[in-house]
């Protein structure tokens, strides 16, 4: 099982990483990803890069990561029992109705435990608070 800062080491070590919150890769080997508004089937997964932009200027890989899992961590919820992160490696496809990779699992690499999802949420609220972070608000309503 991975820590935080193991998966941190992985991102920085491999291009092409995605996480992706579903049944998993069995599951998922089987179908691609769905518009949920109109039904089209999309030509891959719906997943979120976990290779760092260069905007991110030398800050933490770990922080990056874990911006990432907490980002789409309430997808758990969203996506019903059994819904968890897992990490790919994968070749996109294609943008999906959210502007999202669309991916190719070229290779499922492993689960994200629930521990280090936790960790990850920990440290975005330790982060926002010492380096001064705007509001990590997903609401649906207009901006103030």
């Amino acid at each position: 099982m991975w820590s935080l800062d193991e998966l941190a080491e992985l991102v920085e070590r491999h291009a092409a990483l995605y996480v992706r919150w579903s049944k998993g890769p069995a599951v998922d080997a089987d179908h691609h990803s769905r518009d949920e508004l109109t039904g089209v089937a999309l030509p891959g997964l719906c997943a979120n890069p976990l290779s760092v932009e260069p905007w991110w200027a030398g800050r933490p890989v770990r922080t990056w990561v874990a911006r990432r899992l907490h980002d789409y961590n309430h997808l758990r919820a969203d996506r019903g029992p059994g819904t968890r992160a897992w990490v790919l490696e994968g070749v996109e496809r294609g943008r999906g109705p959210d502007n999202e990779p669309l991916v190719e699992c070229t290779r499922p690499i492993a689960w994200v435990a629930e521990a280090v999802v936790d960790e990850a949420i920990a440290e975005v609220e330790r982060a926002s608070t010492a380096e001064s972070w705007g509001p990590l608000q997903r609401g649906n309503g207009p901006p103030d």
